[in-house]
């Protein structure tokens, strides 16, 4: 029988969709390490990364899209799990705020792709898998939410769907499949193995 923590599910020995969550985040209940440093340095690279490349972005409106945040999003969810991908694009959206460099759009339209692409990522171990997360979760549901939540209720403005929907599905295409192309390489050089 599986150790087990004290919500009495599995925790360390990786049997269950829960416990490979945990093990792929780097997060584990009780006396198990709660952040493995390396992981941490990673997601640092990441974000720094994502906000690096920020000038590299196409304008819609009030909105930017940077295909980088993408790119990124697909490393971190397949590197590092769903958990640290969400981080990294929460992490990256304050950053490009803070700078001047985005918008409040950021926030929907990279944090809802990288927990898809991690969690489509963590369901299959396939990185094409995380590729089709980050494209449905900001293409579509990023779009969706800036549009009728985020630009509406905290940037006061509209924000015609259809531009949105366009604009964030070319933009997480392009950078989807930077990102993927990106995994494969760093796979042959041996810095990340699946």
């Amino acid at each position: 029988m599986p150790a087990e923590g004290s919500d009495g599910f599995p925790i360390a020995d990786g049997s269950g969709l829960r416990a490979a969550f945990l093990q792929e985040s780097g997060l584990f209940f009780g006396e198990e390490i709660l952040l493995k440093s390396r992981d941490v340095a990673r997601a640092v690279i990441l974000t720094a990364l994502a906000v690096a490349l920020s000038p590299v972005f196409i304008p819609v409106g009030v909105a930017k899209c940077f295909p980088a945040q993408h790119m990124v999003n697909v490393l971190a969810a397949v590197m590092l799990g769903p958990v640290y991908a969400v981080i990294v694009a929460a992490a990256a959206a304050v950053i490009r705020n803070i700078l001047g460099l985005g918008t409040l759009l950021a926030f929907p339209g990279g944090m809802i792709g990288a927990l898809l692409a991690g969690l489509a990522y963590l369901a299959t171990k396939k990185t094409v898998a995380a590729g089709v997360g980050e494209v449905i979760g900001t293409g579509l549901l990023g779009a969706l939410a800036s549009a009728w939540i985020v630009a509406p209720v905290f940037m006061h403005k509209t924000m015609p769907l259809v531009a949105l929907l366009i604009a964030f599905s070319i933009s997480t295409m392009g950078g989807t499949l930077i990102g993927l192309i990106a995994l494969n390489l760093l796979r042959k050089a041996g810095v990340w193995k699946p």
